[in-house]
């Protein structure tokens, strides 16, 4: 997630720069075609790229839009994910009779130390990234075991805590309105993660991007055309100035489209996770808590 400090130079132009490269080229040729034919180009009024760039206005605006709503969306779901994280352990917490609490391996910590690696796995798996070293950190070597064979390992975590409260449960630990409630936000959880596995699996069109960058070049060719007899060589700085600014918006949506890609505007996953261990260690009175998750300069992972 970016933060609201400044952004470096080379992080707001990566990714526009081979089409400001284009634009320049382009600019460039037309500026000196004109010079070379200019009494046999057809004049070309300024309303048509007047128009053009109205529309182009639009498609960005409409884009960046969507892509801020699947950001926001993915946000939701983590802060969701966060706070059903707290309540599972808290309820656990207040149900589970106090002599089965104390010991380390106690149902209350396998509990919590699971639900950590599942947010943990859960961002990792979502980024495209092995789960592996992250489960075999926070979980018992059985646990980890029971994942591996698992192609959806965080559903593989929440089938390991529905195991154990049904244990519970039948020991006489818990009664039956109390494992309906920690069911209850069980499911919560595994309704976070059929959001978040259908906010990822469900791509921005990429037609749409080609539409935008077709548009943004035919909007350059009819201004150049237009201003063949305007304002002479400072064209090509006009053309690459307006021409930046629609491809920066336009690398604006597309970074944000995708929350879940590991790069500086994803949903700040790790972090989140690390809010919930540390909440939840604390919860356990557990001495080694880890501090929150540094920036790395400019964003948050």
């Amino acid at each position: 997630m970016l933060l609201d400090t400044k952004l470096p130079a080379h992080y707001i132009f990566r990714g526009v720069w081979p089409d400001v490269v284009r634009v320049l080229l382009i600019s460039s040729f037309f500026h000196f075609l004109k010079l070379a034919l200019g009494a046999y180009l057809p004049p070309v009024p300024l309303q048509l790229p007047t128009i053009l760039g109205s529309l182009i206005s639009l498609l960005l605006a409409f884009k960046t839009n969507q892509s801020y709503e699947r950001w926001w969306e993915a946000r939701k779901i983590w802060g969701a994910i966060v706070k059903d994280s707290r309540a599972l352990v808290l309820q656990a917490a207040g149900f589970v009779p106090d002599a089965l609490l104390a010991a380390p391996g106690a149902p209350l910590s396998a509990l919590a130390h699971r639900q950590i690696a599942w947010c943990y796995c859960l961002g990792e798996t979502l980024r495209g990234l092995d789960s592996t070293a992250t489960l075999t950190r926070y979980l018992p070597a059985s646990e980890v075991l029971y994942t591996q064979p698992h192609a959806n390992k965080p559903l593989a975590l929440l089938a390991l805590h529905t195991a154990q409260l049904k244990k519970l449960y039948q020991q006489g630990a818990l009664n039956a309105f109390q494992q309906v409630q920690l069911d209850a936000t069980l499911g919560r959880l595994g309704n976070a993660l059929g959001q978040a596995e259908r906010l990822k699996s469900t791509v921005f069109p990429a037609s749409y991007r080609r539409l935008v960058h077709f548009f943004i070049y035919l909007f350059l060719l009819t201004l150049s055309l237009g201003l063949v007899q305007t304002i002479g060589l400072w064209e090509i700085p006009v053309l690459l100035t307006t021409a930046s600014t629609f491809f920066l918006l336009e690398r604006t949506a597309r970074e944000l489209q995708d929350p879940f890609r590991n790069a500086p505007t994803d949903t700040p996953v790790t972090a989140l996770a690390r809010t919930v261990e540390i909440n939840l260690r604390q919860l356990l009175g557990e001495a080694d808590v880890p501090a929150p998750l540094v920036a790395e300069g400019f964003y948050l992972l």
